[in-house]
């Protein structure tokens, strides 16, 4: 019997790499939205990161308007577009202009995240109580999508546009009070995967966005002939990940050499690459497979920050064939 996993979407945080202009890397994330359309992928997605200097992706909303001008079926999306940094109105009528201007492809992801930096806080005028009021923020938004508000979000959208929710913690309760569906990575999904799930499904009530919970996992996916090769592809963004929780910034994606990590940022690498799926075709359906089996998960996120283009390209190719696969009777 073929094993079985659901749809599978991509999430491009827009990581430079070093060597290559800011500018280059927005045009590889529209090229690379281009090979997703077509090579069968569900959605596209692009994120938020402001002062980061090794992340060129800070207007989520404007990089998808770009993604959608240049695309013509793939959903496109935010994951997510950052609600203590915006004012929700403004944010609502970024979503239906979007959606209106897309031929309804617009997804709407939402976080809670505050800027990398207190200098990034302080420049986006936001600090750690913003993000308290989260789920007073979620409400605000919906009643503007939806129409509900004393104030009339222009273009209507009418609850069209679907509203995901970028959730750990508390999100979680909050994306299911709502009825919104959720995004979930990390520990969520692999080690406090059944409490977290199961709280979200048995809490879920249904909204005119979702009739019933939507789960997302995101995670690292790499694909390649080998499986060293596999985890070689995801090994730059691992190490960047180290750097910045050492030394307190996020660098371009550089290509791997012999340069020796300390102890502590080869314990992050190796914790970062504990929560991906790489290896070759057959390891990754595998694993994807497995991954299905224990949270029963609706859609599949990829992500991951490749220095080699050309492997990259390759990987997302190879990943979608072995969707293709599991799809066919």
């Amino acid at each position: 019997m073929p094993l079985r996993f659901p749809a599978v979407s991509i999430l491009d945080r827009a990581q430079s790499r070093s060597g290559s202009s800011e500018e280059a890397t927005l045009q590889q994330v529209i090229t690379r939205a281009r090979r997703a359309e077509r090579l069968g992928y569900r959605r596209f997605w692009v994120a938020e990161h402001h002062g980061v200097p090794g992340i060129a992706g800070s207007a989520p909303a404007v990089l998808a308007a770009a993604v959608a001008s240049a695309t013509t079926t793939i959903r496109v999306g935010t994951g997510g577009i950052m609600l203590p940094n915006h004012q929700p109105l403004v944010v609502a009528e970024q979503a239906a202009t979007l959606r209106a201007l897309s031929a309804g492809r617009f997804d709407l992801g939402v976080g809670r995240s505050l800027g990398f930096t207190q200098a990034v806080r302080a420049a986006l005028r936001a600090d750690k109580k913003d993000s308290e009021r989260f789920g007073a923020d979620i409400a605000e938004l919906l009643a503007f999508l939806g129409g509900s508000s004393a104030v009339t979000a222009r273009p209507q959208d009418g609850g069209r546009t679907p509203v995901f929710v970028l959730a750990t913690g508390q999100g979680v309760d909050i994306a299911a009070q709502a009825g919104l569906a959720v995004v979930l990575g990390g520990p969520a999904l692999f080690r406090d995967r059944a409490s977290v799930l199961e709280r979200y499904r048995d809490s879920f009530r249904p909204s005119p966005w979702w009739d019933r919970p939507y789960i997302v996992a995101s995670l690292n996916v790499s694909v390649a002939e080998t499986t060293p090769d596999a985890r070689h592809l995801l090994l730059p963004e691992a190490r960047a990940l180290a750097v910045s929780r050492t030394k307190g910034f996020f660098p371009a994606l550089e290509a791997v050499t012999g340069h020796q990590l300390n102890a502590r940022e080869t314990g992050l690498v190796e914790e970062s690459l504990g929560s991906a799926i790489y290896g070759t075709p057959a390891e990754v359906t595998r694993q994807l497979a497995d991954l299905h089996a224990r949270t029963g998960a609706d859609e599949f996120l990829v992500s991951g920050g490749a220095f080699d283009l050309e492997a990259q390209e390759r990987s997302d190719e190879m990943l979608a064939g072995l969707v293709a696969a599991q799809a066919r009777p």
